[in-house]
């Protein structure tokens, strides 16, 4: 890890910065917490009031300590699944309890029109209502990053701390690279009965056009479920299509000035008590290519239990 230097590719931020809310945020929120950063088959449903959708999917790991709770949400087109390991790994090293989360219109999670940050900022705090939390430490990944960072700034009484792995509050990949994954993926066509194997290896042969990365394609195949002897994806593409330029971008709280598009004008703007890490020799999934280092910065980071 390299601790309070610039990236040396600022537009390639890999790595994870996090950010323990405390002082005044923007536009009067007032961000609680500690006082200073430490060093770190598909189900479908309606959108409701507010576009709540049904309750989304979730995994506990129960680990021993009084902390709150560690709430994991990964990124676009994956799962809960993603950090199935992470979580085993901080729960037994000491990290107390853990959530993985499926986002709407993801993984086992129902599926909704609606895919907004907004949205499913309200997702995560339904959950934590049901499940009588009433304060979290807050991890997310890529679109769940944004997704964490959004609930931070609504609703800052929950979120004792936060984690927003290589993403910041502001725009991203450009919208026509995922469209041209999501076209592909639509194009994917599966003959009914065929074996799971061989159902994966023509929808790799079918998406290796569009997709030329092998752990690119690797990684939308999992989403490639079967459903009474048919195959299909359980995302849900065409929300998710829709959406696009929604989960590219970041919701706007209060008018950020002209200057201020750049990566960590925002995060030092939104978040003023953030501290940026870096984990050197990884790319976006962080998580996989630098394990340990990884680990090792969550916990570090963790309030004492």
């Amino acid at each position: 890890e390299r601790r309070g230097e610039p990236p040396r590719r600022p537009r390639r931020q890999h790595g994870q910065w996090a950010a323990s809310p405390g002082g005044q945020g923007p536009a009067g929120i007032q961000l609680t917490g500690s006082a200073a950063a430490r060093p770190p088959g598909p189900q479908h449903g309606r959108a409701g009031r507010g576009g709540a959708a049904p309750p989304c999917s979730a995994a506990v790991l129960e680990g021993s300590g009084a902390r709150p709770p560690l709430v994991i949400l990964h990124g676009l087109f994956g799962s809960h699944g993603n950090f199935h390991t992470v979580a085993k790994t901080v729960a037994r090293r000491g990290g107390g309890k853990v959530l993985t989360l499926d986002a709407r219109n993801h993984g086992s999670s129902p599926h909704s029109p609606l895919m907004t940050y907004e949205a499913m900022s309200l997702d995560v705090q339904h959950l934590l209502s049901r499940l009588g939390i009433t304060k979290c430490i807050l991890l997310g990944h890529s679109m769940g990053g944004k997704t964490a960072m959004t609930l931070a700034l609504q609703r800052p009484d929950l979120v004792e701390r936060l984690i927003s792995v290589d993403v910041s509050p502001s725009s991203t990949t450009a919208v026509s690279e995922f469209s041209a994954y999501i076209s592909a993926m639509k194009s994917v066509n599966i003959p009914d009965g065929l074996p799971r194997s061989a159902a994966r290896q023509l929808a790799d042969d079918q998406l290796r056009p569009a997709v030329q990365l092998a752990q690119l394609r690797q990684f939308l195949l999992t989403n490639l479920v079967e459903v009474e002897g048919r195959y299909t994806w359980r995302v849900n593409l065409e929300a998710i299509s829709h959406h696009l330029s929604d989960i590219m971008n970041f919701p706007v709280f209060h008018k950020p000035e002209a200057c201020q598009r750049l990566y960590y004008p925002e995060i030092q703007r939104l978040f003023p008590k953030a501290d940026i890490q870096f984990i050197e020799g990884a790319g976006h999934i962080v998580h996989q290519d630098k394990f340990e280092e990884f680990i090792t910065a969550i916990l570090n980071f963790l309030p004492p239990p």
